[in-house]
């Protein structure tokens, strides 16, 4: 492919040449035959060139046609991308910036070279020693914009001689993975604490009987202290498994059509005995005529007592509890409603977290393991069904489960 300058030397300069040469012969008095041969000759200069002028202005066209459709395509990345990308020059200035590197440090049209950015955001970085020493200094910083948590890369610009042109950073939004880093490292602390609360329990109860003879009065009972710790325990690690199940999708779900109202009233004749134990009245409503739903039924069954449970548990003697089973639209749906002790405001948004206990102390105290929430979500959201709990301190909690009628 020849470059432009060999073009523009052989289909433009060459036939401007040769057309002044004949001009001069011609305007020198040769013979007219020679003249008229020379003239012939000029006027195919002419053509020629003429030609050559069309060509590189169509070449020139169609290059620069492609030149504007890659400048709206780097355009329409940076502008829809969630990254931020900030480009400075040789002074700091900023070249190019966007939206999304806007956003993610806040910045305002103050903020227009690289010093004023980075030292509002305390972030110890100098733009020579990125250019100049990029391989004996660190280029990634780290830096927390309100409760957001952003990772920057810092690289030197160059050009096609490895010339330094200024300097490009790309800003990364990272606040989701911290959060999950934080949420692991508060799960494992979570699941140590839980584990070892039962065991230590149960290694104390058995050295001591170990140690000395007790009369089976006293064998019994911490023979009982430490049945109850296994199967707190057990019941603890069943749950974690059933959420990890959960987690990595390995869950076997057999959805069918099935009566939840049905399904409801067996639920609560399985739990009737600890109804009675606390002389609470449990009443079930089936409003209009609720066709069958599609899920998993086991899955429903569960989260159905897990539900109940919790509102027999801290409900006090003698409370009311109301189940309303009903329709709406495309989901048949389950309200619980007791007169309990309530949850505070402040705890709402977090209850469906793994772990988290409104009383912790007595949520233990009745073998609560503070994933009964987390698991009944996970079902619902398997289930493409929902779950939403509205409480408050000292009047009760009001529980509403909803389930899919149609496949």
């Amino acid at each position: 492919m020849f470059s432009y300058g060999v073009f523009v030397t052989q289909k433009v300069i060459s036939p401007i040449s040769r057309l002044i040469n004949n001009a001069k012969k011609i305007a020198s008095g040769e013979e007219f035959e020679t003249k008229e041969l020379e003239y012939a000759n000029s006027k195919n200069e002419v053509d020629d060139l003429v030609n050559a002028f069309y060509m590189m202005t169509k070449e020139l066209k169609e290059n620069l046609n492609e030149v504007s459709r890659r400048k709206n395509q780097i355009e329409t990345i940076l502008l829809h991308m969630t990254d931020g990308i900030i480009a400075f020059n040789m002074e700091g200035r900023i070249d190019l910036i966007n939206p999304a590197a806007t956003r993610l440090l806040r910045l305002i049209p103050e903020d227009e070279n690289f010093e004023k950015i980075f030292s509002k955001l305390n972030v110890d970085v100098n733009l020579e020693k990125i250019i100049y020493l990029e391989n004996w200094t660190s280029t990634e910083e780290r830096v927390t914009i309100g409760d957001n948590h952003m990772h920057m890369h810092f690289a030197p610009l160059k050009n096609e001689d490895d010339t330094p042109t200024g300097v490009i950073v790309v800003i990364q939004d990272i606040t989701e993975h911290v959060k999950l880093d934080n949420m692991r490292k508060e799960f494992v602390a979570d699941v140590s604490h839980e584990l070892k609360t039962p065991i230590t329990s149960i290694m104390g109860y058995a050295d001591t009987l170990l140690e000395d003879e007790y009369d089976k009065e006293t064998k019994d009972k911490f023979l009982t202290v430490i049945a109850t710790e296994a199967r707190r325990m057990a019941k603890l690690v069943t749950d974690l498994l059933s959420l990890s199940r959960y987690d990595n999708d390995e869950t076997k779900q057999e959805k069918t059509e099935f009566d939840l109202g049905e399904l409801v009233k067996q639920c609560q004749d399985k739990v009737q005995i600890e109804i009675e134990k606390k002389h609470q009245v449990v009443e079930c409503f089936v409003t209009a005529n609720v066709p069958a739903v599609y899920a998993d039924k086991d899955g429903i069954e569960r989260v159905v007592l897990n539900i109940l449970t919790n509102s027999i548990k801290y409900t006090g003697e003698g409370g009311n509890i109301k189940i309303y089973v009903g329709f709406v639209y495309n989901d048949a749906y389950i309200k619980i409603i007791d007169n309990g002790i309530g949850i505070p405001e402040e705890d709402l948004t977090r209850i469906f977290d793994r772990f988290y206990r409104v009383d912790k102390a007595r949520t233990r105290e009745m073998g609560g393991t503070g994933l009964g929430l987390s698991i009944a979500k996970e079902i619902l959201d398997k289930n493409q069904g929902s779950i939403d709990i509205k409480s408050k301190k000292g009047e009760g909690t009001e529980v509403v489960i909803k389930v899919p009628t149609k496949k």
